[in-house]
């Protein structure tokens, strides 16, 4: 027997400011649905989350939970008034005998309930309702960016949570891997309209380009059929006007329809100009060593960093990684050792806490007010790497529109004030750029643009980041910070990090016979033709699809390398394009490698 909705919107719609956010909107979560909600900065996925949690009111429509459901949210920004600590907070609806849920909750997320409201960070009030969330185990959980302020570890711990949590979830993230991993239908908000697809995060840009390619095509045909007809309007009314009116009537409804079609919101026109060349050696630290009182940060800590690296920090929040890279960069002392910053060296810094952004300010005036930025005599312009632009201009190259040009900082987004500091930041000619948690808040397009921007930075680039694919994807290589001063270097992204750290070395090299056994055995029974498990042939399915995409990117990749002078014109370029042809060509024969196996046990099984 069907099991009943645990809830149901119908008929929704919602206006702000005089512009619908959505029109006759209707959408169910079932028992077990685990929902990526995804969409733009600023498409309304925290909106459409407020109706479903009640908080929010649709000007009409209807919101269904049935009686006995219980809906929990966690949003962005709790209020947390008239608690005297985070733990008085998270524990405030459960009963006295379930305290212990909270606490083990706490543990996975390194929220300490004792920290007090008045003195609590924005990421500290996150973590606990986050908690709080996760303690009161509703029927259908509502996340509003969980993972936001959580270190990789926590992050971890809550994709195991929800991975085995029997609640059904909504869940708005810009972490790629964490969406990848937990998923099992998709909602898009693309302008107004919510559209539903019943397969997990992994595969919603495909999809996502595909609706977007039948949308032109549709728009190209209706375009040209404006055209024909208008040129009948003008050139085929005659003596028959009267027969005709339908005609111009349609041609009327004809261009209504077109003009009513909503365009897309193009993507940021973020851009980096590397300012001189820098020296070959950019940083070189050598027995790097610094304390707070008993806590140490690193100690005898060696690190080489060339023009053209892209170096990734990683570690539990509070391990000092933004003290290291204050390190680095000259910015503090060490206590102990030496670091020698490299020749012709012009920094740019993207800081976690944005405090290069006045949050009382107006988005033109934290630009046109920046020093760096103004240009004499000229209030409405900025210089932006070299040459002056009207500031308006230069916010909507970052989606900001002219009436957000004078509100002031605060009322925007994370997202929009992480771009705004990116605003800042590319203007300015530079070759060493310094990233501390760019990623946060951020939407999936956004992030994609930064990543293609970093790849093609001539410069360096130092990075901190809790984005596990946006490492991946960036990080040539990754510095782990495992507290209690240890800090170690290993090439690569997160996932060889991963690989190479030692605890999973010690795995490989010390399985017990047991397991070598097992393994064996294992690989017998494939040999003889086991059965292709559920994953095994969704595996055989995708790969064919892989191994185009490999292809496709190697003959790519190889055509570029193919230029004569690129060696001599951009070294950094041809360097990045070799590596990257080695790995592609080495996933491609681990992957045609096993679609054959694959392949053989499938046609064995017949």
């Amino acid at each position: 027997m069907a099991r009943a909705p645990l809830l149901q919107l119908s008929g929704i719609s919602l206006t702000f400011g005089g512009n619908p956010v959505f029109d006759d909107l209707s959408l169910t979560v079932q028992p077990g649905d685990r929902v990526a909600l995804v969409g733009r900065n600023g498409t309304g996925k925290s909106t459409l989350m407020k109706v479903m949690a009640g908080i929010v009111e649709a000007d009409k429509g209807q919101v269904v939970v049935p009686s006995g459901v219980t809906v929990g949210y966690m949003e962005q920004d709790p209020d947390l008034s008239g608690f005297a600590t985070l733990g008085e907070f998270a524990a405030s609806k459960l009963p006295e005998d379930e305290a212990w849920r909270l606490a083990t909750v706490a543990d996975g997320l390194k929220f300490d309930p004792d920290v007090p409201v008045a003195t609590a960070s924005g990421g500290e009030k996150r973590r606990a309702a986050l908690a709080k969330l996760l303690a009161e185990a509703p029927e259908l959980m509502l996340l509003d960016e969980p993972t936001n302020h959580l270190d990789i570890q926590a992050i971890e711990w809550l994709e195991n949570e929800l991975r085995d949590t029997r609640a059904a979830f909504v869940l708005i993230s810009h972490d790629r891997a964490f969406l990848k991993a937990l998923t099992r239908a998709t909602l898009w908000i693309d302008r107004g309209e919510v559209r539903r697809r019943e397969a997990g995060f992994d595969g919603f840009e495909d999809w996502r380009e595909t609706v977007w390619a039948e949308e032109d095509e549709a728009r190209h045909k209706l375009d040209r059929k404006i055209k024909a007809e208008a040129k009948w309007a003008v050139e085929g009314i005659s003596a028959r006007r009267k027969r005709n009116q339908g005609r111009v009537r349609a041609l009327a409804a004809l261009r209504e329809e077109r003009s009513s079609q909503i365009r897309r919101q193009g993507t940021a026109a973020m851009a980096l100009e590397s300012g001189p060349v820098s020296g070959k050696r950019v940083i070189e630290a050598v027995g790097l060593t610094k304390g707070f009182g008993d806590k140490t940060i690193v100690r005898d800590f060696d690190l080489r960093v060339q023009r053209g690296d892209r170096v990734a920090f990683v570690g539990p929040n509070g391990v000092g990684k933004t003290t290291l890279l204050k390190l680095l960069t000259g910015e503090i002392a060490p206590d102990a050792g030496t670091v020698t910053l490299g020749t012709s060296l012009e920094i740019a810094v993207f800081d976690q806490t944005r405090s290069r952004l006045d949050p009382e300010a107006s988005l033109w005036e934290n630009l046109t007010g920046d020093p760096l930025m103004a240009v004499s005599g000229a209030s409405d312009q900025v210089m932006v790497r070299g040459q002056p632009k009207h500031v308006v201009g230069y916010l909507k190259d970052f989606l900001f529109d002219e009436g957000q040009a004078r509100a002031p900082v605060r009322s925007l987004s994370g997202g929009e004030k992480a771009r705004l500091l990116l605003a800042k930041i590319m203007a300015l000619p530079s070759n060493l750029l310094i990233l501390d948690e760019p990623t946060n808040d951020l939407d999936v397009e956004t992030l994609d643009l930064l990543q293609d921007i970093l790849g093609e930075f001539d410069g360096t680039v130092l990075l901190v980041s809790h984005d596990r694919d946006f490492i991946d994807r960036v990080a040539t290589a990754t510095v782990a910070m495992e507290g209690n001063g240890q800090v170690t270097a290993y090439p690569g992204g997160w996932s060889d990090y991963v690989q190479q750290r030692p605890e999973r070395q010690a795995q490989l090299t010390a399985a017990p016979k047991s397991a070598t056994k097992a393994v064996e055995k294992e690989t017998a029974t494939v040999s003889s033709g086991s059965a292709l498990s559920f994953t095994e042939k969704k595996r055989l399915a995708d790969l064919p699809s892989q191994l185009e995409k490999l292809g496709a990117e190697i003959a790519r990749l190889s055509d570029l390398l193919a230029q004569a002078d690129l060696f001599e014109r951009e070294p950094v370029k041809f360097r990045k394009a070799s590596e990257m042809l080695a790995e592609r060509e080495a996933a491609l024969a681990a992957a045609e490698e096993e679609w054959l196996g694959l392949a053989e046990r499938a046609e064995d099984q017949g």
